[in-house]
């Protein structure tokens, strides 16, 4: 809402007479909100977007232009601009009144430019789109993607509106196995070596109660174990059954490290670097 004033004047026989103040208000009756239906992200993940525009006046706004930055931030010291949100293409709706209508016109993926939406007097339209968080995505603790919208036409000033959505605050693992040798005699003694990656901004601690499980086929005698360098205690640290080959850690003893987060100062582009624990698991060929 914008206030305007107006005065007038007469001027006669070098005399001017002025008039009274007088004020209005000019109503603003468009108006736009942007969401998100996930709450977080990470790297590669994809959010769907939504735009709403609503129009309380008695008059229809036609042509109008969206436009979404998605997401563009500055970095570095020359002021880099990098997006980190890639447009998925084929994936827009629009709607009018809460009927699905023609796929409108795009005419720039980013920022992401849509022309020709309508806005019926007393109405509302609504554009939904997916994108991925790509390379450019900020990760880490305190990470987010700020999303401005701008929508742009004839007879008002531009609106906007933006969301916020914050890096996914969670525990984030992966599991590799490996077996040395790879071809062993009868009887003979193997290694079983696996790496577990964090790719999460949260470590995994004793409370997670992250349990590792596997089946040894064939099953393993004399068997022995050891995380992170310190060997392990059956009962104390995990059970084992050496008739069925069933190997499984007791509560809170796997622990991962939260991952570590980096920007190229050159390309602006994101890394993780995994938390790792090693499981190291020997025994002979029952």
């Amino acid at each position: 809402m914008a206030t305007f004033y107006n005065q007038a004047t007469l001027s006669y026989n070098g005399t001017v007479a002025s008039s009274n103040i007088t004020s209005g208000e000019i109503l603003e009756v468009l108006s736009v909100e942007k969401s998100a239906v996930s709450d977080s992200y990470s790297q590669g993940s994809e959010n769907v977007y939504m735009i709403s525009i609503v129009n309380t006046g008695s008059v229809c706004y036609n042509g109008l232009t969206v436009t979404d930055n998605l997401g563009a931030y500055s970095f570095g010291e020359d002021e880099t601009s990098a997006v980190p949100l890639t447009y998925q293409e084929g994936t827009l709706a629009y709607y009018v009144n809460g009927v699905q209508q023609a796929a409108p016109t795009i005419t720039s993926f980013s920022p992401l430019t849509v022309t020709g939406i309508n806005v019926p007097a007393g109405g509302n339209a609504m554009l939904a789109y997916a994108a991925e968080a790509n390379s450019f995505a900020p990760m880490g603790d305190d990470a987010e993607i700020v999303n401005t919208v701008t929508v742009s036409g004839t007879g008002f000033e531009p609106i906007t509106a933006s969301e916020t959505v914050p890096y996914s605050d969670e525990i984030d693992l992966a599991i590799s196995k490996s077996l040395s040798p790879a071809a062993v005699e009868e009887n003979g003694e193997v290694t079983y070596t696996f790496i577990i990656q964090n790719f999460g901004t949260v470590p995994a601690e004793a409370a997670d109660n992250v349990i590792f499980s596997d089946t040894f086929t064939p099953a393993l005698s004399g068997l022995t174990a050891e995380f992170n360098g310190t060997p392990w205690v059956s009962g104390t640290n995990y059970a084992y059954d050496p008739d069925t080959g069933v190997f499984t850690s007791l509560d809170g003893q796997v622990t991962v490290p939260a991952a570590q987060f980096s920007q190229t100062a050159r390309t602006g582009e994101w890394t993780a670097q995994a938390g790792v624990s090693t499981l190291v698991i020997k025994g002979r060929l029952a």
